[in-house]
């Protein structure tokens, strides 16, 4: 792990008490160049998390307050007449920002939630026929009630196909709690004692020596065959995407980095496959008759693949 990860998860932990594994998986997210979606009820910690990492990491932070009256054009931005020049004028969108984080996502309608696929996956938007390429890094943070939740819709397929991982902050342990509620006494507000460990362009700098972080052949085929798994279980009426081989693979050199290694071991891909799978899969009725979760589904294809030897 390099200086700067390692301190980025300190910083980020004077503001989540006791979430250390959920700061460290959003952490393997960012890294793996990819965006995280944070599912749970309301209050726990979710929008926090997105600013604690924005501030340790030096990122220009947006964020939208998803509603159903959220227009596409307030994410990607519009095209207004200028009268001084006589010709139409760009006018950015709220998610021209190195971190963008889309409050609530799924209580907007299907069409603003869409908006954000171009972007999440090509890093760029195109408004009247004309691209404009998002800052980099361009990382997308977004939290999403349970779909149980009153005023929810169901996030696209094809959306949910772009975050690399899922995660869920949980409640607190007591002791946790209880260390919340002294951090603010007097006032407080353990948000402001978050201090700044680098700058986007060391990020990048970052992620690009994660993107090198070497696989072995062996390591390339443990990963399709766990995939493919997906593809063939019985419990499982849909599988992953080929994005997820893609995404599997940079999230497993993610985590290889923070445990200040330069190759990849299967260790890696097994902590990273349940939280980069599950919110792709689809679980036949009888599965979820038999109350089956995507998470069970997942622990049973890594014990069935065999492990190979490194």
């Amino acid at each position: 792990m390099s200086r700067q990860t390692h301190n980025i998860i300190l910083e980020v932990k004077k503001a989540i008490c006791g979430k250390d594994n959920i700061i460290v998986m959003a952490l393997v997210g960012i890294l793996s160049g990819g965006h995280v979606l944070i599912e749970d009820v309301p209050g726990v910690g979710k929008t926090s998390l997105a600013l604690a990492f924005s501030k340790a990491m030096g990122l220009n932070y947006g964020r939208v307050q998803f509603t159903p009256d959220v227009l596409p054009s307030d994410i990607t931005g519009f095209s207004i007449f200028d009268k001084a020049t006589g010709t139409m004028k760009y006018q950015p969108g709220s998610v021209f920002h190195n971190l963008f984080l889309a409050d609530e996502l799924n209580r907007a309608t299907s069409r603003t939630q869409s908006a954000l696929l171009e972007a999440m996956e090509e890093g760029q938007v195109t408004v009247d026929g004309n691209t404009y390429a998002l800052p980099k890094p361009f990382i997308v943070f977004a939290t999403q009630n349970p779909f149980d939740a009153s005023g929810t819709s169901l996030i696209p397929d094809s959306q949910l196909d772009r975050f690399s991982i899922r995660i869920s902050m949980g409640y607190p342990a007591p002791e946790n709690e209880k260390e919340m509620l002294i951090g603010r006494r007097n006032g407080a507000n353990p948000m402001d004692d978050v201090k700044v460990i680098c700058n986007p362009e060391m990020l990048n700098n970052i992620m690009d020596e994660v993107s090198n972080v070497f696989l072995k052949d062996q390591m390339f085929d443990y990963i399709v065959e766990l995939v493919n798994k997906t593809r063939n279980h019985p419990e499982l009426s849909r599988g992953a995407s080929p994005r997820a081989t893609l995404v599997l693979t940079s999230m497993a050199k993610a985590f290889a980095y923070i445990n200040n290694r330069d190759y990849v071991i299967p260790t890696d891909v097994q902590h990273v496959f349940a939280p980069v799978m599950c919110h792709r899969l689809l679980l036949t009725q009888e599965a979820e008759v038999n109350e089956r979760t995507a998470e069970d589904i997942a622990k049973d294809i890594i014990s069935s693949v065999p492990v190979p030897k490194i």
